[in-house]
């Protein structure tokens, strides 16, 4: 079970850090989600003016940010178990294509396109999923 090691560091369950990261992400964005959406409907209510791109974006933020915590979680609990590999396989991916949704919808709204967003949005979830795979 070579991939254990990069879910787990020692045999008193510390987790490796892919999957602390993975929570902290997590949590942070719920975090920042949930301020993004108050942001944009203040914003809105402001301006007189329709969000429905920053409230998609913020969504997208919340719902990527829900989907790295419990894919942070699942990695926890499960990185002794093999036969459970398949599924943190498949949360993994999610939390990347949304990273990857994230900053394409980034771009449309306006901002400029950015490299350094993509590979860091991108590290830890690939790591996770080189990690459920071995």
């Amino acid at each position: 079970m070579k991939g254990r090691k990069f879910l787990k560091v020692t045999k008193e369950h510390a987790k490796c850090c892919t999957t602390i990261l993975m929570i902290i992400g997590g949590a942070f964005g719920i975090i920042g989600g949930i301020v993004a959406m108050i942001g944009a409907g203040a914003l809105a209510a402001v301006l007189e003016t329709s969000a429905g791109g920053l409230m998609l974006a913020s969504a997208l933020i919340l719902a990527s940010a829900v989907f790295q915590l419990i894919a942070g979680i699942m990695g926890v609990k499960n990185c002794d178990k093999p036969e459970k590999a398949q599924s943190c396989i498949v949360i993994g991916v999610i939390v990347a294509i949304l990273s990857v949704a994230g900053n394409v919808i980034s771009n449309v709204l306006g901002s400029d396109f950015n490299i350094i967003n993509y590979a860091t949005g991108l590290i830890i979830p690939v790591l996770y999923i080189i990690g459920a795979v071995k």
